[in-house]
């Protein structure tokens, strides 16, 4: 029997994807071996494990769970060796049966240093644990600040130092902070763990201390060992300053889960929860929906019922504003307000096309009103973005297109109900703004292999650079042939591809991770459920919109 046209596009797409798909696991299980094996093998060999292992036998066995910034520092530092996943793990995940998030140190990476990745991922853990009053828990084995770039991570207000004001402040606001120090704890680093709720240390392998003993015979000209100075006795028996004593890695992470199975309860945010139902919808169709050719239209309402309870959804002004999808739908089990992208070319009222992907007036007048309507209703919201920008040309002008997409970026901005933005395809300019981009406090923001951020696309962006670059050549009275002309496109084009990656993305957290399109329900699941661990601050308030 002879394969129609869809059913081809639909095979090349699905195997499009299943490639991004196998070479992003590739890219995690290097990431994976941290500093590589013969540093794990040392790590071992000192009786201590890994960061992952540690996480691993933290975590409750058979849960789900969410990894926040594995690419983080991914391609960067190369003329420092690298720092995989930033030199630390961060995962949200679950123990004795409380959400949390857990940030573990990787000794493998530069002993556990701090580049400027590492504290931007650190502080990225601890604004999760604020925004959601969520517990976390430190496994500090870290030699401090990565002392070679210094200066790109001491003394700012984004740098080292503001870990430990967060500790003061989740303090104050009642989060629940556990650290164990399980490796080197020096320097300003030693103040994390004692501005914990409760800390513990690894006898023999755990040590904390301002400086350490080679620095205090050289400032005092005490002679003594790190051990006697900052170990588990001295800080347990002595100083006082740890409260408990683990015989080893396996003793520390058991009593960590001790501690955290006696935690109390706490009001949530009344976030509305069913029981859940798989979609109708192989989840793993989206596989084939997404077009490998992303110029290309499709149906976004075929790509959403693949990830909604039952693929079912209750549109909101289905027949307005066609180039947003509004819909209210649950993703496992819970109340959801989905905003997404439509990427099929749709007629609007007046019969005219409407270019899928484009945000116009009418949609950005939608998607206003909805987002309010789900903060009247207490309705987290998930963005599903796949948007090259809003609709430009003098008809947009003058029918108030900045009016309206301000009226969007306001409504959506100031939301008090938890957002979750998934970058499916396109992110590109004030599109990524107005769906709910990093600059915009999404609770998380994952992409999968196919998202793209930036300003505009690779074959516009570069087109335009080129001009810029011709117009500059032929200025210095340099003849340009075509072929000149196209190998400088070429080389710009590559250039600037390499940047609109998700990789690209990923290794500066604008994007928390990129995850294989079947975990996208997960996700969402896992980021309601802690959002509904706080209540909003204040109430809904759009400010000053104009009409």
């Amino acid at each position: 029997m002879a394969i129609s046209k869809k059913e081809l596009e639909f095979n090349i797409n699905d195997d499009q994807m299943r490639l991004k798909i196998s070479a992003l696991e590739r890219e995690l299980n290097t990431i994976y071996q941290g500093g590589g094996k013969k540093r794990i093998d040392k790590l071992h060999d000192s009786g201590k494990m890994t960061a992952r292992e540690r996480i691993d036998m933290l975590l409750d066995s058979n849960t789900e769970r969410v990894e926040v910034g594995a690419f983080a520092g991914y391609g960067m530092y190369k003329e420092h060796g690298g720092c995989p996943a930033g030199g630390v793990v961060i995962v949200i995940g679950y123990v004795s049966g409380k959400q949390c998030i857990v940030v573990a140190n990787d000794a493998t990476v530069k002993a556990g240093a701090w580049f400027p990745i590492t504290g931007k991922k650190n502080l990225r853990a601890q604004e999760i644990a604020m925004e959601n009053n969520l517990p976390i828990i430190y496994l500090v084995d870290s030699a401090g600040v990565y002392l070679p770039m210094q200066d790109e991570i001491f003394p700012d207000k984004e740098h080292f130092g503001r870990i430990f004001r967060n500790n003061a402040v989740m303090s104050s606001m009642g989060i629940v902070q556990i650290a164990a120090v399980m490796g080197s704890c020096v320097a300003g680093g030693a103040y994390l763990p004692i501005m914990s709720d409760e800390s513990l240390i690894v006898n023999k392998t755990g040590t904390i201390f301002l400086a350490g003993s080679y620095l205090v015979k050289a400032a005092v000209g005490e002679t003594i060992d790190n051990e006697t100075l900052g170990g588990a006795v001295t800080h347990t028996e002595i100083s006082g300053v740890c409260d408990y004593n683990a015989e080893n890695d396996e003793d520390c992470l058991k009593t960590i889960r001790d501690i955290m199975d006696k935690i109390g309860k706490s009001d949530d945010a009344g976030f509305d929860r069913k029981e859940t139902k798989l979609p109708k919808v192989d989840v793993k169709s989206v596989y084939g929906i997404l077009p490998a050719d992303r110029s290309k239209p499709y149906d976004t309402k075929e790509l959403l019922k693949a990830i909604v309870d039952d693929s079912e959804l209750t549109e909101y002004k289905a027949n307005y504003g066609k180039t947003i999808i509004c819909a209210y739908a649950r993703i496992d089990g819970w109340s959801v307000g989905i905003v997404a992208n439509q990427r099929e070319i749709v007629k609007n009222a007046k019969g005219e096309m409407q270019f899928g992907g484009v945000i116009y007036t009418d949609s950005a007048d939608k998607a206003a009103r909805f987002i309010m309507n789900c903060n009247q209703k207490n309705i987290p919201l998930v963005f599903v973005q796949d948007v090259t920008g809003f609709m430009v040309g003098s008809k947009s002008e003058h029918a108030g297109i900045i009016k309206d997409g301000a009226k969007m970026v306001n409504a959506m901005a100031n939301s008090v109900v938890p957002k979750f933005t998934i970058v499916v395809g396109n992110s590109y300019g004030a599109g990524n703004y107005a769906m709910c981009g990093k600059a915009y406090d999404p609770r998380l923001i994952v992409g999968w292999p196919t998202a793209e951020i930036a300003v505009m696309g690779g074959a516009s962006a570069a087109k335009t650079l080129l001009q810029i670059e011709v117009a500059s050549m032929k200025a210095r009275g340099e003849e340009i042939t075509p072929e000149r002309e196209k190998e400088l496109f070429d080389t710009i084009k590559n250039r600037y591809d390499s940047q609109i990656s998700p990789y690209y993305a990923a290794s500066r957290l604008w994007i928390d991770a990129i995850i294989d399109p079947a975990e996208t329900r997960k996700v969402v699941s896992m980021g309601i459920e802690m959002a509904n661990h706080k209540k909003a601050d204040k109430k809904y308030n759009v400010g000053v919109i104009q009409t």
